[in-house]
């Protein structure tokens, strides 16, 4: 597996990590902690170094889950994990405060049985604190050697510009993908210009880009994908489109559609490291193989020229989830 640097960070970590909320958190019944273990075990063998998680995911079970799996092999591998919602609960409001943000740290490390976060997040921005007390916060845990960078997730511009001021910012997480494309207009230039990592989420569409979605698929009653307006069976129809042109593109290739999707994305910014998650080894390792597909300016030429000729139909968040996002 290749290596990248985040941003101009020494923050070195494979081309392609691995996003662990799936295993226990958002799409679902939790995975059993048995298979959990065994496959981010694989991942490793594999040659993935980044592993993503959060106190909010399950609350809680996904980190433990991490920490237990990855405790045997903890100084070959960099953990990432985030702080700011009340209780650990994302249905509870942000919470940001100092205080909570050192509480977080604290029971994160036993939990991750570990002696430092390698990222530590602010999983979304909190209006109530302003980030320079959040960033100063971070700063003193980096200092205390708790943790060794800093993270923002979902954060607009202007609050990576100030929070950078205070203490540099390693990465962002931010989704980002074939069918999101947002970043691009103003985060990407940001990052560029302050030498920030990019780590998008759902490069693969939530699962929609691998193709193995259609408008009659059946989500389980605990998937939030029941809520995402770009997963109403009329969104998945009209949004086939660009499943069928991954399609082709991969046809050509001799790769697949999620294999390109990942692809595309590495070939934007040499400092750019997706996190696909999975609960399937079969996955993992197609996921996984995307680091060997190269994609070609021209490739990306042309990708760029058919997705211009599709749009792309439903929003991603439901009103409730997009009013954290990018401020």
């Amino acid at each position: 597996m290749q290596k990248r640097k985040l941003g101009k960070s020494n923050l070195d970590v494979s081309a392609i990590g691995l996003g662990c909320m799936g295993l226990s958190f958002g799409y679902g019944p939790a995975t059993d902690k048995r298979d959990g273990i065994k496959l981010i075990r694989a991942a490793v063998e594999r040659g993935v170094t980044f592993f993503d998680t959060a106190e909010a995911y399950g609350p809680f079970t996904n980190e433990e889950l991490v920490g237990e799996a990855l405790a045997p092999v903890r100084d070959r591998v960099a953990i990432a994990t985030k702080f700011g919602f009340a209780g650990g609960d994302s249905t509870r409001g942000q919470d940001s405060r100092p205080e909570r943000i050192r509480e977080v740290a604290d029971a994160a490390l036993r939990r991750l049985k570990t002696d430092r976060i390698d990222l530590f997040y602010q999983h979304r921005v909190d209006q109530k604190v302003p980030i320079e007390d959040v960033a100063g916060t971070v700063k003193e845990l980096i200092q205390q050697g708790k943790v060794k960078h800093f993270g923002l997730s979902e954060a607009g511009v202007e609050t990576i510009r100030r929070a950078h001021a205070v203490q540099p910012v390693t990465a962002l997480q931010s989704e980002y993908s074939l069918w999101w494309r947002e970043p691009e207009k103003e985060i990407l230039p940001t990052l560029e210009e302050l030498g920030i990592g990019f780590v998008p989420f759902s490069p693969l569409g939530k699962g929609f880009l691998t193709g193995a979605i259609s408008e009659s698929t059946k989500f389980d009653s605990k998937d939030f994908r029941n809520v995402v307006p770009r997963f109403s069976p009329e969104a998945r129809k009209a949004n086939q489109a660009l499943v069928d042109l991954l399609g082709a593109i991969a046809a050509k290739k001799s790769a697949t559609p999620a294999q390109i999707a990942l692809a595309w994305l590495l070939a934007q910014k040499p400092w750019i490291v997706p996190i696909p998650g999975t609960t399937k080894l079969h996955r993992l390792e197609e996921n996984l193989g995307a680091a060997e597909c190269q994609l070609t300016p021209e490739d990306m030429r042309n990708i760029d020229a058919a997705l211009s000729k599709i749009r792309v139909e439903g929003e991603r968040y439901p009103p409730s989830l997009q009013a954290l996002v990018g401020r």
